[in-house]
């Protein structure tokens, strides 16, 4: 355990920073993890199911809170996740190659990095008084569901964005929206993966990965409202992603 953590210090540092900073504003941070294990030597086929639990460990305690506090709003949320978990669960579940893999991850962390870059112009000021399109919901929820299933993520920054573009509700209900959504995807994604005769972890680093995202998703539960909105810092995150992205496509399209 403690070569695992000398000789990987560095992601276990970074997957911290990522679970403060992700859990904050009630995302997993699923993109980032995916981005910083993009830049090793670890299977493909580990990345996925390693930032998916890692996803579920941090949105967990996000769920709890916005449950707790009543945040969550069980009738606007069903639609968006009827067709989102069998559609993760087949998503997750599909045997892609790896250049089609890390094509597909470039073109969702640049779309990542520029969701974060654009998020704090992005508000609900004025709720949609409209009443809700359960059959667009629902297939919005499937479609997002299924590329977050084969890519490794909750699909959380793709839900978001749509839903504070079109003034779905508050922010902090979209926030809680996104955590709820990111849990059950990121569950349905694993479950499918898992049923995939190529699925493969290393225990002993996952295992790291998984407390100290605990650790991170905590202290970014606790500081969401109370003390600070990391806008910079998403900034920086999201240029990151970006660097990452690009460097993904430029080895796999050219």
């Amino acid at each position: 355990m403690l070569e695992v953590i000398f000789n990987y210090w560095y992601i276990i540092l970074f997957f911290f920073l990522v679970s403060i900073l992700y859990s904050s504003v009630g995302f997993g941070g699923g993109s980032s993890y995916l981005a910083i294990l993009a830049l090793t030597s670890i299977a493909f086929t580990q990345i996925r199911a390693t930032a998916l639990l890692c996803n579920i460990i941090v949105v967990c305690g996000n769920v709890f809170l916005f449950s707790k506090n009543k945040i969550i709003d069980w009738k606007k949320i069903i639609p968006l996740v009827s067709l989102s978990v069998p559609f993760a669960f087949l998503g997750g579940y599909i045997k892609i190659s790896q250049h089609f893999f890390f094509i597909l991850l470039g073109i969702t962390l640049l779309f990542t990095s520029i969701s974060m870059w654009l998020s704090k112009k992005i508000s609900s000021s004025n709720i949609s008084n409209s009443k809700p399109n359960y059959f667009k919901n629902a297939g919005l929820g499937g479609f997002i569901g299924f590329i977050s299933g084969m890519v490794g993520i909750g699909g959380g920054i793709f839900l978001a964005p749509l839903l504070h573009l079109t003034n779905w509700d508050t922010p902090k209900k979209i926030a809680a929206t996104a955590s709820l959504f990111i849990l059950v995807n990121s569950i349905a994604g694993l479950i499918g993966q898992y049923q995939n005769p190529d699925f493969i972890i290393d225990w002993n680093l996952t295992t790291i990965l998984l407390f100290t995202v605990f650790i991170g998703g905590q202290i970014g539960n606790r500081i969401s409202s109370s003390y600070f909105t990391p806008i910079q810092l998403k900034k920086a995150t999201a240029i990151l992603i970006a660097f990452v992205s690009l460097r993904i496509l430029y080895n796999y399209i050219f």
